[in-house]
C-alpha cells in the first residue's frame, strides 16, 4: 500500500475559503479511482512559517495507481488549487510505502 501526503501550509488570508475548498477537492481526489481512502489532519508542530499546516493523505492499492494519477489527474487538479489560491499556499509531496500496520 503507498500513501501518497501532500502536506499544505495555508496563509490566514485564505484560510476559511481553503477549508470550505479542501474537502470537496479531496472528494474529487477520490473519484478518480486511484485512491482508496482520505485522511486530511492539521499539523500540531509549531513552525517558523506563518500560517497553517495540514496534512492529506490519500491511500493508494499500488505505485502503479500513484503513477497513473500523476499521470492522468494531478495536473488538472494541481493548476486548479493554484488558479484559485496562487502562492497563498505552498504543497509539498511524499510518497511512503505502508510496510506493516498496528493496531492497539
Amino acid at each position: 500500500m503507498i500513501i501518497y501526503n501532500v502536506t499544505i501550509n495555508v496563509e490566514d488570508s485564505i484560510h476559511y475559503d481553503w477549508l470550505f475548498w479542501i474537502k470537496p477537492h479531496i472528494k474529487e481526489v477520490l473519484a478518480t479511482g486511484k485512491f482508496s481512502s482520505a485522511k486530511m489532519t492539521k499539523v500540531l508542530v509549531e513552525e517558523d512559517m506563518e500560517g497553517t499546516n495540514y496534512s492529506i493523505q490519500y491511500t493508494a492499492k499500488s505505485k502503479a495507481d500513484l503513477d497513473a494519477y500523476y499521470k492522468e489527474d494531478a495536473p488538472k487538479l494541481r493548476d486548479a488549487a493554484v488558479a484559485k489560491f496562487g502562492t497563498k499556499m505552498l504543497a509539498f509531496r511524499t510518497e511512503l510505502l505502508l510496510i506493516e500496520e498496528f493496531h492497539a
